[in-house]
């Protein structure tokens, strides 16, 4: 607060007199602060506004203008009092501003949940009752819009509601984080309780201390220097209850009033304290006058009331003929202030109302979406997709005014569960339609084990490549039984074939002469020492390869020596000092060379899919791994788990480059 952080401390005062040489108090009521509590809430803030507002608002003369009044004004002070009592119970509250307020309403409810372990851990727990009141609000809301989704979609797919239950990570680990704060909070009020009495009965004492000063026959200097002792203890002993405040402060400021009619009696002592008081209550002005320039307002009205609070308890009188222009000079700095933030409050209304109109045009959507035809799995995931992301546009549109706050909540709901329904019905009749397919490619599994032992091979091979023909052909069944029809089928057709290839690699001599210079091979390789360059070594290599290529194919049998030639392959590559991509590439392309023996492209074919199959995983682990990073929110990039996780990305984009070069040389082959 500029200066004023640098003041010294200044002796508490209290009401005034009609005494020439009392102390002014009135005026000084008129200024408490209004509660800081809550004031992070709308409702509250606007409270805290009227308070102020009516507090300064009425001066001494202006009772005298307008007696009727008065009336009003005890009741305003008593609130302020009350107000006063309730911060100074729970000195920790004032921390609160000091936190960041997030946008809570646009979070996951994983960030919820992390918020909250985070407030719990970094804060004081007397401190964050307003944020963890809105976090808990905002989880609340959207767990049930999930758990609503959810219920809705096990009775539409056939379930008793009494069945349903569902449990979610994010909700267990919520709520522990939420436990935990709750114990804090019982903690503290116990020990604050506890603490609260001691510093009542402590403060008791100084006011009987007080009460004796004027009893003393001792020197009036021994005596004020006593009777400022007794202030500073008085500021600082903590806080006391609520319910004792009022008349714990009234009573200690009584003694001191009276103390100041006995220091009448030493003129020197009393000016000096006016003066002083006086230079610190200009500084607060000052400091006012700033604050009503300043473009921040709420800001400049929290240390506003601060002010006024320093105002009243921290700072005695000054001289009759400063008071009520000095009075006057604050509350002109205070009325501009609260003005600014009455102003503020409109906007803050204009911004909900904007906020409604767009929830309203998000719902308008979902209808508009709703009422579209869709009548394919693809058209159907389409509208999935644009129903989330209007989904998360609601939820990200802010606040609404609280009026229309429940119904504007009831009608998105309301059109986001007649999606869901519309969707079910969809893909129950979708599961129909994969259940007739289902039974379609049975009737080809038996077809295919019924004549995989055929030796009538004329007549039967066109049978089984018309079968896997129409296999393809057919669409899609229910995903619980797709893989294990499709190794049943597949192992039918591949006991067929694999006989047909067995018999033709029986009767062929070639092969198996083949197969018996590919072994003299594999011997010479065993010994084979490489060149100490490099590019010679690489290419002795290459020769090999392409004389093992030229000396054709081997027995239907006899294929395991492919195997042992690319072992012994990878073995001597390995011994080059090369990019390992690049030697990965030399030994995918002797792998496929030794795949493609068969006339039906059965084994490339298996290889393809093995290859798309990688592509697909791969490309799921980086996008999960990038989804990853978006909740790392205001964490430097050299955090070590970040650069774990960008590690692992261009690890797996590398992998990712070098399956797509793998599938290119399938591509080449057929």
């Amino acid at each position: 607060m500029s200066d004023i952080n640098k003041l010294p401390e200044a002796e508490e005062t209290n009401k005034s007199n009609s005494n020439e040489n009392s102390i002014e108090l009135d005026g000084n009521q008129n200024v408490e602060s209004a509660s800081l509590k809550d004031a992070e809430t709308t409702h509250d803030a606007i409270e805290g506004d009227k308070k102020l507002e009516a507090a300064v608002g009425k001066t001494e003369n202006e009772k005298e203008e307008n007696p009727n009044s008065v009336e009003e004004q005890d009741e305003v002070i008593n609130e302020i009092e009350e107000s006063n009592a309730e911060d100074a119970e729970d000195e920790g509250n004032k921390d609160r501003h000091k936190i960041k307020v997030k946008e809570y309403d646009t979070m996951s409810l994983e960030s919820l949940a992390i918020e909250l372990e985070k407030l719990l851990k970094n804060e004081k727990v007397q401190a964050i009752k307003s944020h963890v009141d809105h976090i808990n609000a905002v989880f609340k809301t959207k767990f049930q819009a999930l758990l609503d989704e959810k219920k809705e979609d096990f009775v539409n797919d056939g379930g008793n509601e009494i069945d349903f239950y569902y449990s979610s990570p994010i909700q267990k680990r919520y709520k522990e984080a939420y436990k935990a704060y709750r114990k804090k909070v019982n903690e503290h009020y116990q020990s604050l309780e506890k603490n609260l009495k001691q510093n009542l009965a402590d403060k008791l004492e100084i006011i009987e201390e007080l009460k004796g000063l004027l009893n003393l026959e001792e020197n009036i200097n021994t005596t004020y220097k006593h009777f400022k002792e007794l202030q500073d203890r008085w500021r600082n002993t903590g806080p006391i209850p609520r319910d004792k405040y009022n008349n714990a402060w009234n009573s200690y400021h009584h003694h001191v009033e009276r103390f100041y009619d006995f220091l009448h009696l030493n003129r020197d002592l009393r000016d000096l304290d006016f003066k002083h008081n006086l230079e610190k209550k200009l500084l607060i002005i000052e400091r006012a006058e700033e604050l009503a320039k300043d473009d921040n307002v709420m800001r400049s009205f929290r240390e506003l009331q601060e002010l006024h609070k320093m105002w009243k308890e921290e700072l005695g009188p000054v001289g009759r003929e400063h008071r009520e222009d000095i009075w006057e000079r604050f509350k002109a700095a205070t009325k501009t202030i609260n003005d600014k933030r009455q102003l503020y409050y409109k906007d803050i209304d204009k911004i909900h109302e904007k906020n409604l109109e767009v929830k309203l045009q998000i719902i308008a959507n979902i209808d508009a979406i709703n009422a579209q035809e869709s009548k394919s799995h693809s058209a159907w995931q389409k509208k999935i997709k644009a129903i989330e992301e209007q989904r998360e546009a609601f939820f990200n549109a802010g606040k609404v005014p609280i009026k229309v706050n429940e119904n504007t909540w009831t009608k998105f709901k309301e059109s986001v569960r007649t999606f869901n329904r519309q969707k079910n019905a969809f893909y129950k009749g979708l599961k129909k339609d994969q259940y007739k397919n289902l039974q379609l490619k049975l009737d080809l599994i038996k077809i295919a084990e019924d004549n995989k032992d055929s030796d009538d091979f004329e007549v039967t091979t066109p049978l089984m490549k018309k079968i896997q023909s129409d296999w393809k052909k057919t669409g899609h069944v229910p995903r619980k039984d797709s893989d294990k029809i499709w190794k049943q089928f597949k192992a039918a057709c591949n006991h067929y074939f694999d006989r047909i290839h067995a018999k033709r690699n029986a009767a062929s001599q070639e092969q198996v002469d083949a197969y018996n210079k590919k072994n003299e091979l594999l011997s010479t390789l065993k010994g084979l020492k490489l060149p100490s360059d490099k590019d010679k070594g690489l290419a002795t290599i290459k020769e090999y390869i392409k004389q093992w290529k030229t000396l054709g194919r081997v027995p239907n049998d006899k294929r395991y020596i492919e195997g042992k030639f690319q072992k012994i392959i990878d073995g001597l590559l390995t011994r080059l000092k090369m990019d390992k991509n690049e030697v990965e590439m030399i030994k995918y392309e002797n792998k496929l060379d030794s795949l493609n023996t068969s006339d039906d492209n059965r084994n490339l074919d298996n290889e393809h899919s093995f290859i798309r199959k990688k592509i697909d995983e791969v490309n799921s682990q980086i996008n999960q791994l990038e989804n990853n990073l978006q909740f790392f929110t205001n964490v430097d990039e050299d955090n070590p788990l970040v650069k774990d996780v960008h590690n692992n990305i261009k690890a797996h984009k590398e992998s990712l480059n070098l399956l797509k070069n793998k599938l290119s040389k399938i591509k080449e082959l057929y």
